[in-house]
């Protein structure tokens, strides 16, 4: 059955393969992204895919852009679009702490508003949240992002509890770590304002840190499994992918229950 989907965060790595995906298998797809150029660059991406999507810039923090979202009428909301970095959080400057909890938590729920009381008044409707294997998971230096996704799982899972009263359904999609850029992109930006000399964190150690993002998986097996559940009419609440991630999830959680310090 066809649905009307609207992503955000289309612009560039899983959530643009995926919004070309879905409509590749005949979803109508509504892709917001961040700024004017990938506007194009994602029409002339569809384009070459010889699908049609409904393109248009929204930055999901900015109120009046948020409007474009309100005006269009969908059966699903992807809530994808985030920032990344890293850096230890002992020294990282708040400054770039509160922005991304502004666009990963704050404007993300925003929107994920909009698409609730829609979906209230039709009396059904789906809500997902992507989140990440960090959801869960924390490590050294990449504490600011997995903050901002721990958060979104506690939005999530509430949202679940009070949308399933009206007939909504909410749930989450929690990637490992696929080699879109956006990883190598976090690691990179600490290194603007990170100075030795200045900062206490050791510099050979989140070196040594940063070169896991080496080791990363292809995207088309995320995207290809986003395309699969997005249109679901029923799946589980978490959908981890892909399995090695999924067990490391499991076995952190468990470890923390008998971890001491």
């Amino acid at each position: 059955m066809t649905k009307s989907i609207l992503i955000t965060g289309a612009g560039t790595g899983l959530g643009k393969g995926t919004a070309i995906g879905l409509a590749k298998v005949g979803h109508k797809v509504m892709a917001g992204v961040e700024i004017d150029s990938q506007v194009t660059s994602l029409r002339e991406a569809a384009k070459a895919a010889g699908v049609e999507l409904d393109v248009f810039k929204m930055d999901i923090t900015c109120p009046e852009e948020r409007g474009k979202m309100a005006s269009r009428d969908f059966d699903i909301f992807v809530a994808n679009a985030a920032i990344n970095q890293g850096g230890p959080l002992g020294e990282v400057p708040m400054s770039i702490f509160r922005e991304m909890f502004e666009v990963n938590v704050f404007s993300t729920l925003e929107t994920a508003q909009i698409a609730a009381k829609k979906f209230v008044k039709k009396g059904k409707g789906k809500i997902i949240f992507m989140s990440s294997m960090a959801g869960s998971m924390a490590g050294p230096y990449a504490g600011l992002y997995a903050s901002t996704k721990h958060a979104l799982e506690a939005v999530a899972k509430s949202l679940q509890k009070e949308m399933d009263y009206f007939g909504v359904q909410v749930a989450t999609i929690n990637p490992g770590p696929f080699a879109t850029g956006f990883n190598d992109r976090a690691v990179e930006a600490k290194w603007d304002w990170l100075r030795e000399g200045i900062h206490y964190s050791p510099f050979d150690e989140m070196k040594e840190k940063d070169k896991g993002v080496e080791d990363q998986f292809d995207p088309e097996g995320m995207i290809e499994k986003m395309v699969e559940i997005i249109p679901k009419n029923s799946h589980k609440f978490r959908t981890v992918y892909p399995p090695e991630t999924e067990k490391q999830m499991r076995e952190e959680e468990a470890e923390n229950w008998t971890k001491e310090i």
